[in-house]
Formats: structure tokens, C-alpha cells, sequence
């Protein structure tokens, strides 16, 4: 596995991640429903083309197995393909941006316990909470810090 940093994200490259972050979502969001994960999922390519920093992980053969988001000191995104969890990439994925972006501070839905374990593991904790996300909808958020 290697780590790059894409400042080109074309659209093949972009449509491959798509892939990861559906496969992802469906692995991990289980409070959402396929309608709501469709619909989220027209936001995605924005999100991929506007992020500050876009990091890969990919395999041996160059394909995209994980990625991550960074803006800032923010982690704005992270997500590894299900058949690829627990095998260390999104630690060093999130190691790299903590180490390269001086990443601080990150949001994961409540109702995603994995993915909070996994932060607080790698040292983040849990400083605010809301009853709804960003949008508007009943899914709360835990806003965490790195300490």
C-alpha cells in the first residue's frame, strides 16, 4: 500500500473513489437508508474536486483502496473499502495528515460507533455533540479534538 497526496482529481479518479465511499457508507452508516444514501451521494464529487488536500491509499496494482480529506486542521472525510478495514490504512492514513496537515479536529456521526472507537483509539475525544448534522437532519454529531 502507498500514500499519495492527488492535486489532479479527474473524473476517472474521482468515479473510483465514489465507489469507495458508497462501499464504505453501506459498510458502516447503517442508520441511513438507501434513499438517503443516494441522495448524499450526489454531493461527493464536489466534495472530492474542493478539499484542500485529497490523500489515497492504493494497492499494490494502484487502485484506490482508502482516502481522506483534509482542509485546514479539520479532517473533513475518511474511508477505506470494507474488505480493506482492519488492516491498518485509515490509521495510516490519519497518521499521515496528523503528522503533514497537523490535523486537530474531526466530526463523526454518533451513530457510527466504529468510527468513534477508531478516533478516540488514535487519541481523539469527544468535546461537543449535536442532535442533528450539518444539514439539518436527526443524526447526531460528535465533534472530536485531538488532544
Amino acid at each position: 500500500m502507498r500514500i499519495i497526496e492527488v492535486e489532479e482529481r479527474i473524473p476517472f479518479l474521482r468515479d473510483q473513489l465514489l465507489k469507495v465511499w458508497e462501499n464504505s457508507v453501506r459498510a458502516t452508516h447503517l442508520f441511513l437508508s438507501d434513499a438517503e444514501i443516494k441522495d448524499i451521494k450526489k454531493y461527493v464529487p464536489q466534495a472530492l474536486r474542493e478539499v484542500t488536500h485529497l490523500l489515497i491509499a492504493e494497492d499494490e496494482t494502484g487502485n484506490p483502496i482508502a482516502f481522506m480529506g483534509v482542509d485546514g486542521a479539520r479532517l473533513e472525510m475518511l474511508f477505506v473499502a470494507p474488505e480493506e478495514r482492519g488492516k491498518g490504512i485509515g490509521k495510516n492514513l490519519l497518521r499521515n495528515g496528523i503528522e503533514r496537515y497537523a490535523i486537530r479536529e474531526l466530526t463523526v456521526n454518533e451513530q457510527n460507533p466504529q468510527a468513534r472507537e477508531f478516533y478516540e483509539h488514535m487519541g481523539f475525544q469527544v468535546c461537543k455533540r449535536t442532535d442533528h448534522d450539518e444539514q439539518g437532519n436527526p443524526y447526531p454529531l460528535l465533534y472530536m479534538t485531538l488532544e
